[in-house]
């Protein structure tokens, strides 16, 4: 038998369209990708202040810190990466019902995971950001340490070093924060959702 059989998806009288009226505004993910150090983190961080200023509700989910709770029991194989992104997949797709804007920042380095998420909301409400820095940029910055581990093999599958990553084809934004100051990628980004009446 299998698991899904006896389980029945309830249908509630409110909507994610009423939740959005309630919040006075589109809900979306935008999807923050690149290398360790590339300033995923930074930026959200600084976007997620400019929207909430703007009255915009919002949440941050973040690489690390999901990891310390709801993916605490994964590591960092193939298949451990790609379940992880499942689940914040299914995790930002509640955010988008619920009416919230979720700002998303994990390297997710492979085409296929990002895709999948995608095809989990509707066209418009998935925002993907590359992050583009160069691996010398991010390796310099290396603000965790992580690179000076892996280049020692004291980590292995480390993006970038000892495992891949796929960068975006066609992303709705691409950012250098190795040509550009942390303000003007903000900017830019903002920009864009001004741009696209978000």
């Amino acid at each position: 038998m299998s698991r899904q059989e006896n389980v029945h998806q309830h249908a509630f009288s409110l909507t994610k369209e009423h939740r959005q009226t309630l919040h006075g505004h589109k809900s979306y993910i935008l999807w923050f990708t690149g290398l360790s150090g590339s300033g995923k983190s930074t930026i959200a961080n600084m976007v997620e202040a400019k929207l909430h200023a703007k009255g915009v509700s919002t949440y941050i989910l973040d690489g690390d810190n999901l990891r310390n709770g709801l993916n605490e029991d994964l590591g960092f194989s193939m298949d451990d990466r790609k379940e992880n992104i499942r689940r914040i997949g299914e995790v930002s797709k509640i955010f988008v019902d619920s009416g919230i804007v979720v700002l998303a920042t994990f390297i997710s380095p492979y085409a296929n995971d990002r895709e999948d998420v995608r095809k989990k909301v509707e066209s418009d409400e998935f925002i993907e950001i590359y992050v583009k820095c160069p691996i010398e940029a991010c390796e310099e910055r290396d603000p965790k340490g992580l690179y000076k581990k892996a280049r020692i093999g004291k980590i292995t599958d480390f993006t970038g070093v000892s495992a891949p990553y796929e960068e975006p084809e066609n992303p709705e934004i691409i950012i250098e924060t190795s040509e550009n100051t942390i303000e003007e990628c903000v900017q830019q980004i903002i920009n864009y959702l001004v741009d696209a009446g978000i």
